[in-house]
């Protein structure tokens, strides 16, 4: 009897083992296919069964999670989401994320493995830590006040805290609300092929992945190409050019839209953007030296993230004559977004120096404690300090006897150049209206904002078009909220 309970218990141990060896097979080696078969919707279910960390601008949450009590349980909720959607992006339990919701997803949802304070355990028992927060860099009034300029109208705003690079405002028009995408049911699918299905694409992000001919504003960069190379030495000396001006070996000629062009100074030209003075610049500095004036500005960057990243501003590296000159006053294959040109006339008011960009200030634990710093950090030298105080004081004289007027702001410094695009078909797209600007407080040590704005449809007939009268205003607007705010921004 003695033997046979010795067998049995000898079997039972055998089983014993072998089950401990199935399970051991089926957490460890087989656990990654079964995490990724689509039957399996444990690891969905388990993502969405606590609330999502929020995205905080000027210290309050433009998000927040509801409780459906349903499998998938927290969904994702938005306030003033059409405002904040080119920031935060979507959440959605059928689409995914995208932007500071897609970059920052890790510390948002609690699979950060800095929010795990015992990881080894997590893995074994599959917890899931709290989310933790996002601290943008944001400027509540301005992003409002970009928002409201906007209002009706197609095109976006980037705003630039210039000594550090802090990103205030960022806006693109038409927008949405990503709140309808954030469930699983048949309200976000609608939501989504509705969206998909405008014309006006509003959920494309118009600052960072638009690219747009720049026009008349990136002759700052052209003189800045040309006063480093020591081409233009004195402002107000008369340039030699001619109006209209002949593109080297062609046919064709350039004109302005400003009287008074022939053989006018760059101060002239630069005040009332006179494009045959600026194209025949262009030519003088040379394909080599406008490329690197270019590439220190951050055209041809491919590596900019904010932290999403953004579309390649683009200055074509392989011209002819001709077609420098027309890429030298910011036409051809000259190409930027709104947060490019935010950054060159961030780098005039910084004295040259380029900052970069960035979006979110820091990101926290569930508790309020830090888990991650951003800092500011010089990324070139895109002009010497004494071109970009020559700029400076150009860019004044656009802003208060020239085409920028409509930018002036009592009691501030405000500098801006004005720009009209042409694009389409033998130029016959209604032009973009550009405005780049910088300002600076009666009691500010420097400037404290710099802005870029783009009206892709200005309200206009196409002859009065033109970035004074439809961008400056909303450049205006967003920089007079910077500079009367007295939110401090987090860390500064």
């Amino acid at each position: 009897m003695t033997r046979h309970i010795r067998h049995a218990g000898l079997f039972c141990a055998l089983l014993l083992v072998a089950l401990l060896l199935n399970a051991a097979r089926v957490q460890v080696v087989q656990a990654p296919a079964y995490d990724g078969h689509p039957a399996n919707r444990r690891p969905e279910i388990a993502r969405y069964e606590g609330p999502r960390g929020d995205i905080l601008v000027g210290g309050r949450p433009v998000t927040g999670s509801q409780d459906t009590r349903e499998h998938l349980r927290y969904e994702r909720t938005y306030a003033d989401g059409p405002v904040y959607a080119p920031v935060t992006g979507f959440a959605s339990q059928l689409y995914g994320t995208t932007l500071l919701e897609h970059t920052e997803d890790g510390v948002l949802s609690g699979s950060h493995p800095m929010l795990a304070p015992f990881p080894l355990w997590n893995d074994f028992t599959r917890a899931r830590n709290a989310g933790g927060d996002v601290v943008t860099t944001l400027a509540p009034a301005a992003q409002r006040a970009a928002y409201r300029g906007l209002a009706g109208r197609k095109g976006a705003v980037a705003a630039l805290e210039p000594s550090t690079g802090r990103i205030l405002a960022l806006v693109s028009a038409p927008s949405y609300d990503p709140q309808p995408l954030s469930g699983n049911g048949a309200t976000a699918a609608r939501a989504w092929k509705r969206l998909n299905a405008d014309r006006d694409r509003p959920m494309l992000n118009r600052a960072v992945r638009q690219t747009y001919p720049p026009g008349s504003t990136f002759k700052i960069v052209t003189l800045a190409a040309a006063l480093d190379a020591g081409l233009v030495t004195d402002l107000d000396e008369p340039t030699d050019s001619p109006d209209p001006y002949r593109l080297p070996s062609t046919r064709t000629r350039l004109s302005n839209d400003s009287k008074g062009c022939a053989d006018a100074s760059v101060r002239e030209a630069f005040v009332f953007s006179c494009n045959t003075v600026f194209a025949q610049l262009g030519v003088e500095v040379g394909v080599p030296g406008m490329t690197a004036a270019a590439r220190a500005f951050g055209f041809n960057d491919t590596a900019l993230r904010i932290p999403f990243a953004v579309a390649r501003s683009t200055f074509d590296t392989s011209l002819d004559q001709a077609q420098l000159a027309l890429s030298s006053i910011g036409q051809y294959n000259t190409r930027a977004t709104p947060l490019q040109m935010a950054m060159v006339a961030a780098a005039v008011a910084n004295g040259g120096q380029m900052r970069e960009p960035y979006l979110v200030e820091r990101t926290t634990r569930p508790g309020g404690s830090t888990l991650a710093t951003a800092g500011s950090r010089a990324i070139r030298q895109a002009m010497s300090p004494a071109t970009a105080a020559r700029l400076r004081g150009l860019m004044r004289g656009v802003v208060k006897s020239g085409t920028g007027r409509n930018a002036a702001i009592r009691g501030a410094k405000v500098g801006g150049k004005t720009g009209t695009a042409q694009h389409g078909i033998g130029n016959s797209g209604t032009p973009y209206a550009w405005f780049v600007s910088w300002a600076q407080g009666d009691r500010d040590l420097q400037p404290r904002v710099a802005v870029a704005v783009v009206v892709e449809d200005a309200d206009a007939n196409r002859g009065d078009i033109s970035g004074g009268g439809d961008a400056a205003p909303i450049a205006r607007a967003v920089m007079e909220a910077a500079l009367k705010s007295r939110d401090r921004l987090p860390g500064s």
